[in-house]
């Protein structure tokens, strides 16, 4: 990994100098668009409209237009700003783990201890630990000031940049202000159902499937050319539907069929009542075991 940046994290007076890596990674196939009627590759150009220049990045500046006038941020301009000058993730206050909204959380970065010592970077690791709190930070990188929680993960301590507030939309559901009266049987019913898929949250066991098919899409191109047979490939498909019913359903009923597939899948063998599978939710991680719920038969 290559460092990305390196500062310092300030809480008080201490000061706990570190490099930035990026936690994360993507691994979709890269695709590119061509002419679908000779396969020539469409390339977009960075062209000047006053002189139809094709411009380079190392000539191109920044500008904010309010209507009326332009102004030219340059390069330098934009590095002189005090915030984008500053190296430090700067300790504002240190909240409760769970205070935090998972809505907010944006892109993660790992820290490394940048100096001689590591003894100020194991000491707020374990502040962090023994304290079971986050710590709100604030902070500059790429030309953005950014909010940023810190915590850890397998003694490494993770820099999560936050979203601020007024970039997470409010919404409000006209069908959700309607009284909704949901049933204890009901109730009953959808916790035991959610119990049938009750499980540990294991990341390894779940794959990407879409891109898993795009490569065996390529491969099978590769080999018969346009005259691939995607049937012949896949499988033949099922019918989807957009999720919608026209029809009022009878949720006592669903509740109760898939309840009843669930437990006929576990009798079957599936890991987990299925964990692996993408339509399985991060929701079914929810501590195993904490509340015994009664199965309706």
């Amino acid at each position: 990994m290559r460092a990305i940046w390196k500062g310092a994290v300030t809480f008080g007076l201490v000061n706990v100098p570190v490099k930035v890596y990026s936690a994360t990674e993507d691994h979709d196939l890269s695709l590119h668009q061509v002419h679908d009627a000779d396969g020539g590759r469409i390339r977009y150009q960075r062209k000047c409209e006053v002189c139809g220049a094709i411009v380079s990045y190392d000539h191109i500046d920044k500008a904010y237009q309010d209507g009326e006038q332009t102004v030219v941020l340059t390069a330098d301009d934009l590095a002189s700003l005090p915030e984008e000058r500053s190296r430090e993730i700067e300790v504002v206050e240190f909240v409760p783990s769970d205070d935090l909204d998972p809505i907010m959380f944006e892109r993660s970065y790992y820290l490394e201890p940048d100096s001689a010592s590591s003894k100020a970077y194991v000491l707020l690791r374990r502040t962090l630990e023994e304290t079971d709190r986050t710590a709100i930070v604030r902070f500059a990188l790429r030309q953005k000031t950014r909010l940023g929680a810190l915590r850890v993960r397998e003694d490494v301590i993770v820099l999560q940049s936050l979203l601020w507030e007024d970039e997470v939309r409010e919404v409000r559901f006209p069908a959700l202000e309607e009284h909704i009266r949901i049933s204890a049987k009901e109730l009953e019913m959808s916790e035991a159902l959610v119990e049938s898929f009750s499980s540990r949250f294991r990341p390894d066991v779940f794959v990407d499937e879409y891109q898993a098919q795009l490569r065996k899409l390529i491969e099978a191109k590769l080999e018969q050319g346009d005259a691939l047979d995607t049937a012949a490939t896949f499988g033949e498909q099922p019918e989807t539907t957009d999720g919608a019913s026209a029809e009022p359903i009878d949720l006592m009923e669903v509740l109760q069929r898939s309840i009843e597939r669930q437990r006929g899948t576990k009798r079957a063998g599936a890991p987990d009542g299925g964990a692996g599978k993408p339509s399985t939710s991060k929701a079914t991680a929810t501590k195993t075991g904490t509340r015994k719920t009664k199965k309706t038969a």
